[in-house]
């Protein structure tokens, strides 16, 4: 199914460039590469002037990091990015739909089309929100969609981000930088605008305030600064105009959430929460969560504040749920998928785990519930050691793992030190659900730095590229 060769973004096999990179090909003929390292190391200069970092965690050193920002862009024509669209849009609503059946009626696992013991099992799930009822039945609000490219071009979801998904303020930074350091690129063609996010992102969050609320108070929870995505927490919530609180500016009485101003009391409508789950309320979840509010969940419950995320849309981005997705679709919304998923084994599955087993050379595997490209086997480039570790994990635990195809993601033209050379990305487009699904054209492209690397987190050393979308 997945080609040896990779698909590359700017030149077509035959050498030719694509037309959309066009102009750019042009801009680095053009352009000495020392003007391009010059760009590169002023862009390096004004991020860390900013204080766009983030740190990693199990770093010992606590030193916090500049995510590498690579000049060259990312270019998707417009006609392929309105199929993606459509497909990015079809697929959050499953998800929501799913995220509200599996809290009430439970018709998709009375149904057969997904096992009982996925849901009820899974350390996302939370008993306490069932039967809740949430404004316009929206669970994940903010869906960040990781998508890749494989040999002949065509896209997969390689997986679906629910829970607090980060990464659009590098998304938003990388667009200024580019229009500060070539604005001749943006004069040449008509690339689509991103910087309204902010706004979009606010006028969902205020559409799904608690009934009867006209005016609502908006609030973004952070567990603090060091946090490693606090630079984003700030930033958006600067860029909304609406106050960053950590959990002790909160607090509830009479099942409504107060936030403490200079001048008293203000009632909170909507938290956009950037708090896991279980540290959220010390009363309902982990008693010793220092982050969260007590008594959240019962005004959540009570229905006078809105949570986004809510509280129990982890399960939906559990990677051994993500199989189960196509089927969603075509149970909720009686389509057929527009974006294909990767092919996933099943490692609970005596006959997926027996094929991964004797395939661990050349898959990938991932924990169930991992992120941040924590935790993954790629079995190609890991030593026979490194194979023969992961496989006493698995045999420890079949069901928390899932194995899928390495795929040959697509390439596009990278400044690394040696000069311009392909590397591998991914792309993360952020989905808004509220009244409406609404997106920016693009997202944030991820870029694997290293020759040869498939991984693009910026956690185990990815960098990152601005997203053209171009009419």
């Amino acid at each position: 199914m997945f080609a040896e060769t990779c698909f590359n973004e700017m030149y077509a096999p035959d050498g030719s460039v694509r037309p959309h990179y066009q102009a750019i090909a042009q801009w680095l003929t053009d352009t000495p590469q020392d003007r391009v390292q010059q760009m590169r190391q002023a862009a390096q200069m004004l991020f860390h002037r900013v204080g766009i970092t983030f740190a990693v965690y199990g770093d010992d050193s606590g030193a916090e990091r500049l995510i590498p920002f690579d000049i060259l862009p990312h270019i998707i024509p417009i006609a392929e990015w309105r199929e993606l669209q459509a497909g990015l849009r079809q697929r959050v609503r499953a998800l929501n739909m799913f995220l509200h059946d599996v809290y009430h009626e439970r018709e998709i696992i009375k149904a057969g089309r997904v096992p009982e013991a996925k849901i009820i099992g899974n350390a996302q799930y939370r008993a306490q929100m069932q039967g809740i009822g949430l404004p316009a039945g929206v669970y994940a609000h903010i869906a960040g969609v990781d998508l890749v490219r494989a040999g002949q071009g065509e896209y997969y979801v390689l997986e679906d981000n629910l829970r607090t998904p980060s990464g659009v303020s590098y998304m938003l930074e990388d667009r200024k930088m580019m229009m500060r350091l070539v604005p001749e690129l943006f004069g040449c063609q008509q690339i689509e605008p991103i910087e309204h996010y902010p706004d979009l992102l606010l006028d969902m969050l205020r559409s799904v305030a608690p009934q009867g609320v006209h005016n609502p108070t908006v609030v973004l929870l952070t567990p603090g600064q060091y946090n490693s995505a606090y630079f984003e927490h700030a930033f958006l919530a600067q860029q909304m105009g609406i106050e960053l609180v950590e959990g002790a500016d909160l607090f509830v009485e009479d099942a409504v959430v107060y936030m403490r101003t200079t001048g008293g009391p203000q009632p909170v409508d909507v938290v956009y929460r950037r708090i896991d789950d279980e540290f959220l309320d010390p009363l309902a979840f982990r008693p010793d969560s220092m982050l969260g509010v007590p008594g959240l969940l019962q005004a959540y419950r009570a229905g006078s504040v809105t949570l986004a995320n809510a509280i129990g849309a982890g399960i939906a981005d559990d990677k051994s749920v993500y199989p189960y997705v196509p089927d969603m679709i075509r149970f909720y919304l009686g389509e057929e998928p527009i974006i294909a998923n990767v092919p996933t084994y099943l490692l609970e599955r005596a006959d997926d785990l027996a094929y991964v087993l004797a395939h661990l050379d050349e898959l990938v595997v991932k924990e169930a519930q991992g992120s941040g490209g924590y935790g993954m086997l790629i079995g190609p480039t890991a030593s026979a050691r490194e194979r023969e570790a992961y496989r006493e994990r698995i045999l420890e635990a079949p069901h928390k793992f899932i194995a899928q195809p390495t795929l040959a993601l697509s390439t596009c033209p990278t400044f690394v030190e040696q000069g311009v050379a392909p590397r591998h990305i991914d792309l993360r487009p952020f989905v808004l659900s509220g009244k409406d699904i609404v997106m920016v054209p693009g997202g944030l492209t991820r870029v694997a730095l290293k020759e040869g690397s498939l991984v693009v987190n910026s956690s185990q050393g990815g960098g990152t590229k601005d997203t053209w979308v171009v009419g």
